[in-house]
C-alpha cells in the first residue's frame, strides 16, 4: 500500500474532481525519515493556512497523521505527499457543501547526488517569467504550470536548478526551491507578496538563522543583488540546502553562512537537534 484516496487504499479519483479540473487545491511534499516526518507541524500549519486563504475545509491534522503513518511505518527514506482538492464539482463556482478530496502518496527517496549538498550546484536564469498575483502569493497550490514549463527549458544534467524573476524582474525563488543570499554577513531571501511559494525549508532557515544571531531579511531582490552576492543558496524540505557554485559564468567561492545553516539543518533533520 502507498496510496490513499480519502483513507482507503487504491489509487482511483472522481473524473469530475476540482483538482484535475481546474488545479483547485494545494499540496505539501514531506520528507520521510526513519518512519518520521521532522518537518510534520510545519507542513501541517502551511496546509491549513492554505486552505483557508483558498476557503477550503481542511481535514483534522490528527486524521492526516494517522493516514501518513499508515503509509510510512518503517519506511527508512521516502517522501510522502499530501493533496487534497475541493471535491468533484463542475464550474468555476463551487459550493461549500462539496467535500474536500485528499490524497496522500509515498513514493521512493529521491536520491540527489551528495556533491549538490557538498560542494555546490550549477545554476541558471530561467527565461520564463512568473506572473504577480498577490491572492495566491505563497500558497503551494496546485498549478506548477509555470514551473514546468521552466524546468522544461534546460536538458544539460551539470545545472541542477533554474532561477525565477517575476514579469517586473524581480527575483522570487528556483524552479522546486527557495532562494536564499548572503551578503557582508547578512542573510536575505525574495519577498513573497506577488508570487512564490512560501516553502517550509525556508521558514525553518529563517527561523534559525536568527537564533543563530544571523540577520536575516525579505527583501526585493533584482537580479544583479543574487550576481553579486557573497553566498547564494537554494532550499527546499528535501533538499535541505543547495549551494550554489555558479549561476551563470557567474561564481561563487565557498562561504561561512551557507555551511553553518547547512550544518544546522542537517542536525534538524536528523533528530540530532530539537526543531522550533
Amino acid at each position: 500500500m502507498n496510496c490513499l484516496v480519502n483513507g482507503a487504499a487504491g489509487e482511483s479519483l472522481s473524473l469530475h474532481d476540482r483538482g484535475l479540473h481546474y488545479g483547485d487545491g494545494l499540496f505539501e511534499t514531506i520528507a520521510v525519515v526513519n518512519g518520521e516526518m521532522p518537518l510534520w507541524a510545519r507542513h501541517m500549519d502551511r496546509l491549513q493556512r492554505d486552505a483557508r486563504r483558498l476557503g477550503m475545509s481542511p481535514p483534522e491534522a490528527s486524521l492526516l497523521r494517522d493516514e501518513a503513518d499508515r503509509l510510512c511505518a518503517g519506511a527508512r527514506r521516502a517522501v510522502l505527499k499530501i493533496i487534497l482538492t475541493r471535491g468533484a464539482g463542475r464550474g468555476y463556482r463551487f459550493s461549500p457543501a462539496i467535500p474536500p478530496t485528499r490524497i496522500l502518496y509515498r513514493y521512493p527517496w529521491h536520491d540527489y547526488p551528495s556533491r549538490h549538498a557538498e560542494h555546490g550546484v550549477r545554476a541558471r536564469v530561467c527565461e520564463l517569467r512568473l506572473g504577480r498575483n498577490p491572492r495566491l502569493a505563497g500558497i503551494k497550490h496546485l498549478n506548477r504550470l509555470e514551473q514546468v514549463l521552466a524546468r522544461s527549458e534546460w536538458e544539460d544534467e551539470h545545472i541542477a536548478e533554474g532561477l525565477l524573476l517575476d514579469e517586473l524582474g524581480h527575483v522570487v525563488e528556483g524552479t522546486q526551491s527557495n532562494l536564499f543570499v548572503v551578503r557582508d554577513g547578512r542573510l536575505f531571501t525574495p519577498a513573497l507578496s506577488y508570487c512564490g511559494v512560501a516553502g517550509v525549508m525556508r521558514g525553518l532557515i529563517m527561523d534559525e538563522a536568527r537564533r543563530l544571531d544571523i540577520s536575516c531579511e525579505e527583501v526585493t531582490l533584482r537580479l544583479g543583488d543574487v550576481l553579486e552576492a557573497d553566498e547564494v543558496f537554494f532550499c527546499n524540505s528535501l533538499i535541505g540546502i543547495w549551494p550554489v557554485r555558479a549561476l551563470g559564468e557567474v561564481r561563487y567561492p565557498p562561504g561561512k553562512i551557507t555551511p553553518r545553516l547547512s550544518r544546522q539543518v542537517r542536525r534538524l533533520l536528523q533528530g540530532e537537534a530539537v526543531l522550533s
